[in-house]
Formats: structure tokens, C-alpha cells, sequence
């Protein structure tokens, strides 16, 4: 079997899944290259070099685990954000592009030539913490999670890119491990759960069998970690000290009142006019 025939009879198999059918090419590409981990060129420049018995074999093992619609990432291992290549797994939320934004903002707003003292909270994977480190070479970062497989996720990705000396990885709900959370950070981030429980039905069943449940929802109004969140960030920063938030749908109404009492509250929109980020810092 050629590397062409391997990936056009891989690909009618994903299509004939409605829910996999629209990019099943590309994964099943995606899925050849990782099997025989070649690059892309490889596969352009010599479509018909062939395949090995075993290598084949290998190639249905993942084809089968998509077919059941396991995420990409999983099976392969890794994603890229904000141009970093991150090691993922069934433990971490797959960081996903319009959490970019989260990092655009703060990096617009916080000086690169300055210490800082920064908190990520939820980390997971520890995209946002470690994009943080590298672009602003002065940062130390607390990234705290509350999944211990989580954060042995986080700290592999820290040590990959090389920032793992300024990242303190703790294992805590929110801001709960740290010993005197008053007046401490200089800016807190953070990519909460936010899905409200009546929403799961309407999840992508790869997300909604795969991912970890407690990285997606949070109550049946997606309210629940702001609630807490937010004043113990309001604690922990210093006198106008940022909070940047990833936010759902709708929730800027009620993140709004949430933040009352904050100053300079305001909301970054995705690439599709959707309120992603909220902004807010803390009263001098």
C-alpha cells in the first residue's frame, strides 16, 4: 500500500462518520504523518512510496481511535499555541485559538521590560502560562491546578520551552495554595470553565466525551468559578493589578456585575465579533 492509498481509504472511512466527515482528508493525513512520523513534504514530494505491514497496522490503530471520535490532539499528542508546540492529553483541555486572544491582551497591556508576579489559574496544559514566560522574559508565573495530572502535563510543556525556572506549578482550587494571596500579583489570567450544564447536550461529542468535564462546565449558568474567582483575585492583586478572563457566550452581562466595583472593565472579541476576553483591573 502507498502513502496516497493509505490516506484515501483512511479518509472514506472518517467521512462515512457525519460527525468527522467534513475535515476527515486532513485528519487522516494528519494521523499518517504522525504514524510514520514524516513531515508533510515527505508525503507531497513521494505519494507513492509505500508503507510496511506493521505500518499499516499502526495507521488503523489511530484511524480507529478518531472513528470513535477521540480528539486529534490525543491520539497525535500535541497542539500548537501562540506558535509553541504543546504536548496534550486526555488530562488537559486542548487549548484552543480564542484562547489567543486572552494572550494578545495581556500582553498588550502588561511591560515586557519589567518584573512581574503573574497567577494562572486552571492551567492545564500550561499554554497560557508558558506564552506568558516566553514573551515576557522578567515574568514569574504561578500556574495552579487543581488535576495533578494536569500540572505534570504542564510542567513537561514548561521544561520543553525552556521556562520552567520561572514557573511555579501548584496544585490548588483557584487561588487557595497560596499562602497569603493579598496583594501579590501584578496581573491574575485565567481560562476558566465556563459551559453552562444545560449547554452539554450541545457540545461537539468529541468534546463532550473526551475532554475533561471539569475544565468545560461550571454550573448551570457557567457562573460558578467567576463567582469565586473573582474576589479572591480582587485579594491577591496589587493596586491596579489586571484580571483577564476567558469568557462563554453571552456572559458579558453578567460578568459586568460581577466585576462592579472593579475599574477600566472592558471586552476583547474574537474573530467572530464575540466577546472573548474580559479586562479589569483592581482599585488603587
Amino acid at each position: 500500500m502507498t502513502l496516497r492509498q493509505a490516506i484515501t481509504n483512511a479518509a472514506a472511512e472518517l467521512a462515512a462518520n457525519p460527525h468527522l466527515s467534513e475535515h476527515a482528508h486532513r485528519d487522516a493525513e494528519l494521523l499518517l504523518l504522525h504514524t510514520l512520523q514524516i513531515p508533510r513534504v515527505t508525503l507531497i514530494a513521494y505519494p507513492d512510496r509505500g508503507i510496511s505491514p506493521d505500518q499499516q497496522a499502526l495507521y488503523q490503530i489511530a484511524v480507529s481511535r478518531r472513528l470513535k471520535l477521540e480528539p486529534i490532539q490525543y491520539i497525535t499528542g500535541e497542539q500548537e499555541f501562540y506558535g509553541l508546540r504543546l504536548h496534550v492529553s486526555p488530562a488537559v483541555l486542548i487549548p484552543r485559538p480564542e484562547t489567543e486572544h486572552l494572550v494578545e491582551a495581556l500582553l498588550s497591556l502588561l511591560p515586557a521590560n519589567q518584573p512581574l508576579k503573574l497567577a494562572d489559574i486552571g492551567t492545564g496544559s500550561g499554554a497560557i502560562a508558558i506564552a506568558l514566560a516566553v514573551h515576557l522574559p522578567l515574568a514569574h508565573i504561578t500556574a495552579l491546578d487543581l488535576s495533578i495530572k494536569a500540572l505534570a502535563v504542564a510542567t513537561s510543556n514548561a521544561r520543553q520551552h525552556n521556562v520552567a525556572n520561572r514557573i511555579d506549578f501548584l496544585e490548588s482550587d483557584l487561588l487557595a495554595a497560596i499562602d497569603h494571596p493579598t496583594e501579590t500579583f501584578d496581573a491574575i489570567v485565567s481560562n476558566p470553565p465556563y459551559i453552562p450544564e444545560s449547554d452539554r447536550s450541545t457540545l461537539h461529542p468529541q468534546v463532550r466525551e473526551h475532554e475533561p468535564s471539569t475544565a468545560l462546565f461550571a454550573g448551570e449558568t457557567g457562573l460558578d468559578i467567576y463567582r469565586r474567582l473573582i474576589p479572591q483575585a480582587l485579594r491577591a492583586l496589587k493596586p491596579n493589578g489586571l484580571l483577564a478572563l476567558e469568557m462563554g457566550h453571552g456572559q458579558r452581562h453578567p460578568l459586568t456585575n460581577l466585576l462592579a466595583g472593579w475599574k477600566d472593565v472592558s471586552f476583547v472579541n474574537d474573530l467572530q465579533q464575540i466577546p472573548r476576553v474580559v479586562l479589569a483591573r483592581k482599585p488603587n
